[in-house]
């Protein structure tokens, strides 16, 4: 039980590192339409979230769970996961930033934040099932 508990927290850290990449492409995008083209946060930050579920994908699918699975499989998947992630997303932005007027780079780290574990067990579970024993790449604890 401890290897697969170990195995588990692996590969999250693996999940959450490959994330990190998409959340720097999603907020270089975020940052850039709201400041230089003046686009409201909440379209920034849905323009950068796309462009972050095409990173995260080709890394998850190569790198985190070393899927087997075809990308016809895989991707309908995935991008569903993103698809609510991006639902949650959106709607703690609109929240944190319309109603409760915080920054929005603030606002968009607690956003982030509410996505990753969710992210995380939806495509574990469900979009890379088949991908068993992954992270052997990663140094043991």
């Amino acid at each position: 039980m401890k290897i697969f508990y170990n195995h588990v927290f692996k590969q999250f850290i693996c999940f959450t590192a490959v994330g990190a990449i998409g959340t720097l492409f999603h907020y270089a995008v975020l940052i850039s339409l709201v400041q230089f083209i003046q686009l409201r946060p909440i379209i920034g930050s849905t323009a950068g979230f796309s462009v972050g579920a095409v990173v995260n994908y080709i890394l998850n699918y190569y790198v985190t769970f070393r899927s087997n699975s075809s990308h016809w499989a895989a991707m309908p998947k995935f991008y569903l996961v993103a698809l609510v992630g991006l639902g949650i997303n959106t709607a703690f932005m609109y929240m944190l930033n319309e109603w409760l007027m915080i920054h929005y780079l603030i606002a968009q780290v607690i956003s982030t934040g509410a996505v990753l574990v969710s992210n995380f067990v939806c495509n574990k579970l469900w979009t890379f099932k088949e991908a068993s024993h992954v992270t052997d790449r990663l140094p043991s604890a």
